[in-house]
């Protein structure tokens, strides 16, 4: 018996379920890091927000090059 999961059709990376946990994930550091002190939110706040952004945007580059044979062997 197949379960759901596998009969799922991927087009883009942003199909994918790790995906879509990331920024899931980034929009939840978002909102958490609305609430850190005053003190904290120019240099920790810009600091843990641009962190969490990069997650899904590799994913998409890697989604991008993954028809690319010589971009997975190893130089």
């Amino acid at each position: 018996m197949r379960s759901q999961s596998n009969d799922k059709r991927v087009n883009s990376a942003k199909d994918l379920d790790v995906y879509r946990l990331g920024y899931e994930l980034a929009m939840e550091i978002f909102k958490l890091s609305k609430h850190f002190p005053p003190e904290e939110r120019v240099a920790l706040t810009t600091q843990i927000r641009r962190s969490s952004r990069p997650v899904c945007l590799n994913l998409r580059e890697a989604w991008a090059k993954r028809r690319y044979e010589a971009h997975l062997l190893a130089n």
